[in-house]
């Protein structure tokens, strides 16, 4: 006889079941969790876990080097470190607050601020000097062999400063940049995009609690370096004589361009006063102008150039025509405009040399004021140049229709126009090349760190403003400028013949608004060596004492500069050439 299962057997065996099933099912909840978690959103989940236990500060680190044309540099990247502090952590006394202050230069309270317990990550003082850092380190007992117990919640991170090795040297061209290498002014604001990186970061790792684990800095790599069609030589003797204008006439700025005219390639572009590139906070407002491209003036007789070669190219004039100055004096529009010195009978070519307001005067209402105009804006005149600089300004001529009665009498001799150095300079720079309006420009290439070349200036197809036989003519006419009997014999360089023109005028007085009667802008713009240019170049002082005239203040500033300049890059004297075709014909 069979026996009997015990009575609670079965109830065992339903519980098992249960017990099994409840098991497995939970097994398989917590399989599709880890597989929701470790597959399908695990990047979720891993990008929490990092908010929650990495901290990261963004900084700026290692931007592109700025080099001259020659390779030599102008601004450059050196390493520094920056002390920064984790509040919640921080455990730091009075007395070594006041320490830490006394070494840092700043005020106790001002570190005190920086020291919100709710901050994880402060920055205390940046870039500090290698001297500071070890008396900081000492304080905050950093040292191997300092006797105090070392603070916690300080410590320091390395961070990319821009250094400018040549100080103040063309600091209107390069620019500089803040704390956090953001971009100020200059090539560092208008190529930021090529010089910077993409940024680093500060990652600070944190366990469960906050506490700090570690740090490091994340770094990009360095940015793109530039190189300048700037020389530093020519840089170098634009600002020495410059600077000794501007002491030899007591004015208050003065600039100078040297452009190279056939491609537009700026070689110096200097301005006085100017600032040391490292020490940017001790700049004042007048310092940091690139006068070349932000400030305005009249133009005065060098915009004579406007109706001399319009003249000869709409076949109104020609050398020989002759213009009765005589009287000294004319009138335009009711408004009598008197020359600077009387002269005779001029022909054309002396209207020129001897820069008459009379002549010239006669000339632009030959053409009329519709092809004044034109001619203006062929040069450039009215518009920016294009240069690769943040700040340019376009200055401004009035169209025909604007114009009053006095406007065809006051035009042609440089007044009711505003123009920059640099637009000027463009103009004649058409005269020296055999007609073409260049774009003046700055950067002569990009590259990358490893030298590949990303980037070179290419010149869209030139436009042609004047005919090459109106320049060849005009050039021939501006030699006579600087030869006995014109009104720029300072200008001449010895050896080598220049073509140039002198500009004087009258700055309006802010509180009369009219032409001030001791306020003037004297001016030479020229190129070298007349027949064969190398080198075209503008010099302009701003209310010169002493003296007024164009030929007296801004020629022989001319001279010194470019006779250095010639010298400097090896360019043969003219009257090498003659003596050298005099031997081989013997």
């Amino acid at each position: 006889m069979r026996q009997g299962l015990p009575k609670d057997a079965g109830l065992n065996r339903k519980r098992a079941v249960i017990l099994n099933t409840t098991i497995i099912f939970g097994f398989i909840v917590i399989f599709f969790r880890l597989t929701d978690l470790m597959i399908y959103n695990h990047k979720l989940y891993s990008d929490k876990a990092k908010l929650q236990q990495v901290k990261s500060e963004d900084i700026q680190v290692m931007r592109g080097n700025i080099f001259d044309r020659r390779g030599r540099e102008f601004a450059v990247n050196m390493e520094f470190e920056s002390l920064y502090c984790d509040a919640k952590e921080a455990t730091i006394d009075n007395e070594r607050i006041n320490r830490l202050s006394h070494e840092l230069g700043m005020e106790p309270r001002a570190v005190k601020a920086k020291l919100d317990p709710e901050k994880r990550f402060t920055w205390i003082n940046r870039k500090l000097p290698q001297d500071k850092v070890m008396k900081v380190r000492e304080v905050l007992s950093m040292n191997s062999r300092a006797k105090d117990s070392p603070v916690k919640g300080f410590g320091f991170i390395n961070e990319s400063k821009r250094y400018y090795p040549k100080g103040d040297l063309a600091a209107h061209i390069i620019g500089n940049v803040g704390m956090d290498n953001q971009p100020l002014e200059g090539i560092e604001l208008k190529y930021d995009k090529y010089l910077r990186t993409a940024g680093g970061k500060i990652q600070f790792s944190r366990d469960a609690s906050g506490k700090m684990l570690s740090s490091g800095v994340d770094m990009e790599a360095t940015g793109n370096d530039i190189v300048l069609t700037i020389d530093e030589g020519l840089q170098y003797i634009a600002e020495k004589e410059l600077a000794k204008a501007m002491t030899k006439w007591r004015s208050v700025a003065a600039t100078a361009i040297i452009m190279d005219p056939i491609n537009g390639e700026i070689l110096a572009l200097a301005n006085r006063p100017t600032y040391d590139l490292n020490e940017i906070g001790r700049a004042g407002k007048n310092d940091v102008r690139n006068r070349a491209i932000t400030d305005i003036y009249e133009p005065g007789s060098t915009f004579k150039i406007v109706v001399g070669t319009a003249a000869l190219e709409e076949g109104i004039y020609d050398l020989g025509s002759a213009f009765d100055c005589s009287r000294g004096t004319i009138e335009a529009g009711g408004k009598v405009i008197h020359d600077a010195h009387r002269h005779g009978l001029l022909n054309f070519k002396e209207v020129i040399q001897k820069s008459s307001n009379v002549g010239s005067i006669m000339i632009g209402m030959k053409l009329g004021k519709e092809r004044v105009y034109k001619y203006a804006k062929l040069f450039g005149y009215g518009d920016r140049t294009g240069i690769d600089l943040p700040g340019e300004v376009s200055g401004w001529i009035r169209k025909p229709e604007k114009w009053s009665a006095t406007s065809i009498g006051a035009i042609p001799i440089g007044q009711e126009v505003a123009v920059t150095p640099l637009q000027v300079v463009r103009a004649y720079s058409v005269v020296a090349n055999g007609g073409y309006l260049v774009t003046p420009h700055i950067v002569k290439e990009i590259k990358k760190h490893d030298g590949q070349t990303i980037f070179t200036f290419k010149e869209e197809q030139k436009k042609r403003v004047l005919s090459d036989k109106t320049a060849t003519v005009f050039r021939d006419i501006l030699k006579t400028v600087v030869e006995e009997g014109g009104t720029a014999t300072g200008a001449a360089v010895e050896g080598n013949k220049v073509a140039g023109k002198t500009g004087t005028a009258q700055l309006i007085d802010r509180r009369t608004k009219r032409y001030s009667k001791d306020r003037f802008v004297s001016s030479f713009v020229g190129f070298v060596p007349a027949d064969n240019p190398r080198l075209a170049m503008i010099v302009v002082v701003y209310e010169p004492k002493g003296a007024i005239y164009g030929g007296t203040v801004a020629g022989p500033v001319f001279k010194s500069i470019a006779d250095q300049s010639l010298s400097y890059l090896n360019v043969p004297r003219d009257d090498s050439k003659e003596k050298n075709v005099l031997m081989v014909s013997k």
